[in-house]
């Protein structure tokens, strides 16, 4: 059938109904993700600050960003200027070698956890005085003594994180052990004799470790350089209990071999061979 040449072509009308957007499409969701990226970048910085750094690394780090700093760092770089010694980048100007002189002014928050306490400011300054007069009590002793007086250069005393340490240390001309042995000398039970006598004094804890030099052991003597700090150590403590110091004041005793040398640049040096007797901070 033939189309209508006047018929109108027929108009159709599409309908689109737009819905509202989700709260998906808004911007809240943006703020969210950046604050949740900013948490895991500072969580994996912690992470890799908690394994690139060592324990006294992490202490200094808690102590500078601590809110509850007691006393601040002295006689250290910095400590008169603005930020009284507290920046991360100052260098302290002590020595930290096995030979150091000197010691770090470190302070340690009172509640920080996974770590020793600090002593409240009267307890510190009150060892501190009492380690400076058991070490020259001890020294005056020496001095006394004409037979001993040639063995005061081999004490050495240094303020610690752990408190005051005195090393006896060996030399070419006194030795306090019967060489590759635990044994004492006369020489080294005699100033031995005279630590005791003012440590027993006092009620602080008390610590042994044995340090030895890197001369090696043969395979068929069955012992080593391990065993024989421990050894040392072991027969140290019997000795000033048997000098009067009461068993419970010992914290611990150890042998750390010739891992930690006094003269680093010659392991075999004699002076690597020493004990250090560490009195405790209350």
């Amino acid at each position: 059938m033939a189309a209508r040449p006047n018929m109108p072509r027929p108009i159709i009308v599409k309908k689109v109904i737009q819905q509202a957007h989700g709260g998906h499409h808004g911007g809240a969701w943006k703020v969210a993700y950046a604050d949740f990226v900013t948490a895991m970048m500072a969580f994996f910085l912690l992470m890799w600050l908690l394994g690139a750094t060592n324990e006294a690394q992490r202490k200094a780090l808690a102590d500078y960003f601590a809110p509850t700093i007691v006393q601040t760092k002295q006689d250290t770089a910095g400590s008169n200027g603005l930020f009284g010694g507290d920046s991360l980048v100052s260098v302290d100007k002590y020595p930290h070698g096995a030979a150091q002189t000197g010691t770090r002014a470190m302070t340690i928050p009172r509640d920080a956890q996974g770590g020793p306490r600090e002593a409240s400011g009267r307890e510190r300054a009150s060892d501190k005085q009492q380690f400076q007069k058991l070490a020259q009590t001890l020294m005056d002793q020496l001095q006394s003594k004409g037979d001993l007086k040639r063995l005061a250069p081999n004490l050495r005393f240094t303020e610690t994180l752990e408190g005051l340490r005195i090393d006896v240390v060996d030399d070419a001309n006194f030795s306090m052990f019967v060489i590759g042995t635990s044994q004492l000398t006369p020489d080294g039970a005699r100033l031995f004799r005279e630590i005791a006598k003012p440590v027993a004094a006092v009620s602080n804890k008390v610590m042994v470790r044995g340090h030895t030099d890197a001369a090696p052991w043969s395979a068929k003597s069955g012992t080593n350089n391990w065993r024989l700090s421990v050894d040392r150590a072991e027969v140290t403590r019997h000795y000033l209990e048997y000098r009067g110091i009461a068993s419970e004041r010992f914290s611990r005793i150890e042998g750390v071999a010739d891992r930690e040398p006094y003269v680093p640049s010659d392991r075999f040096d004699p002076r690597n061979r020493r004990i250090s007797i560490t009195l405790g901070w209350r």
